[in-house]
């Protein structure tokens, strides 16, 4: 007889993978609860970046991204996630609560790819090669995204300008802010044991010059292998509001056009910094077809590199889920 619930090791091999999502300079904000057979997702404001992101939207997108991670690793693993998303307005930590359903159909070989992708993914900071327009769809992709009640634009070449100067007028505002250049030297450009952006995924600096539309971070030791200036797609996320389940949602979006750029082999990076301040953000409003509110972008390309690097270290599992005993279950 199957079991109702996933066992309690399943739900530390799945939140594990969940774990492995994006996150803003690497926080890892989340923290997880399983009891009773219900899983809640809350995101950790104590990992707030209290000078990047005040409002904490980029925390709830990563949370978002984990919790996309979580349901693609558990429709791998022979299961389907109820989702709830924000449901408690009176507490706005919480970010979801999961419950759970077998599968009825065996795991198909995309989720396995998607799997596998959640593995290998990583932010690549470095230039890029452009997209192959044979192995990646973008149709396809706004498809996906809409499922998520979130709108994803193709940008063209021309916009590129548009972005390379929102990228200086934020790189500008926070040359000399004390608090923002403590707050990104403290989360990257050296190795913490368990969070932030090691130096060695890190651009170069003759490959930050290369991608001018890139957060200006520590220079690294990531030399890459491409010589020439960034010819990366890029896409931009974007909702019709503005509110914690928007940022959720996009975070969820995130997670889906990252997994499958990387399942076909394409490298990726996500940009907020130009989402970060009303002036930045209000140009890339501009770009969009619409009214929606920018709040991601992502570049898509390709490096040629057949060796991902080493990936960024993620907190123990422990640290960030507790599994309530069930009655008469031995701690």
């Amino acid at each position: 007889m199957q079991p109702t619930v996933p066992d309690d090791d399943l739900i530390r091999i799945a939140v594990g993978l969940a774990c492995r999502a994006p996150s803003v300079h690497n926080t890892q904000p989340w923290r997880w609860r399983y009891d009773g057979g219900v899983l809640d997702l809350s995101a950790d404001s104590h990992r707030r970046l209290a000078s990047a992101d005040p409002s904490e939207r980029q925390l709830v997108v990563s949370c978002g991204a984990a919790l996309h991670h979580l349901g693609t690793a558990l429709t791998a693993l022979g299961w389907l996630a109820d989702i709830r998303r924000v449901p408690d307005q009176a507490s706005p930590s919480h970010v979801a609560q999961i419950r759970f359903h077998h599968y009825t159909r065996s795991p198909q070989s995309h989720d396995l790819d998607l799997l596998s992708a959640i593995r290998r993914r990583y932010s690549d900071r470095g230039p890029f090669d452009p997209v192959d327009p044979n192995t990646l769809s973008p149709a396809s992709l706004k498809d996906m995204v809409r499922g998520h009640g979130v709108h994803l634009t193709v940008l063209p070449h021309s916009a590129r300008p548009v972005l390379a100067a929102a990228t200086e007028l934020t790189a500008a505002s926070r040359r000399l802010d004390p608090t923002y250049q403590t707050e990104l030297y403290w989360w990257a450009g050296h190795s913490l044991p368990e969070d932030g952006i090691p130096t060695e995924a890190l651009a170069t600096a003759d490959n930050q010059a290369r991608v001018d539309i890139g957060r200006r971070f520590p220079i690294g030791s990531d030399s890459g292998s491409i010589l020439h200036p960034d010819q990366a797609t890029v896409l931009v996320l974007s909702t019709d509001g503005d509110d914690r389940g928007a940022w959720v949602r996009t975070g969820e979006a995130l997670s889906a056009v990252l997994l499958e750029a990387t399942a076909t082999g394409h490298a990726t990076c996500p940009l907020t910094h130009m989402t970060e301040l009303p002036q930045s953000r209000k140009m890339i409003g501009n770009l969009l077809p619409d009214s929606g509110v920018p709040q991601v972008l992502i570049r898509i390309g390709s490096t040629g590199t057949q060796v991902p690097p080493r990936q960024t270290p993620r907190r123990p599992i422990e640290s960030v889920l507790t599994i309530v005993p069930r009655p008469g279950q031995r701690c």
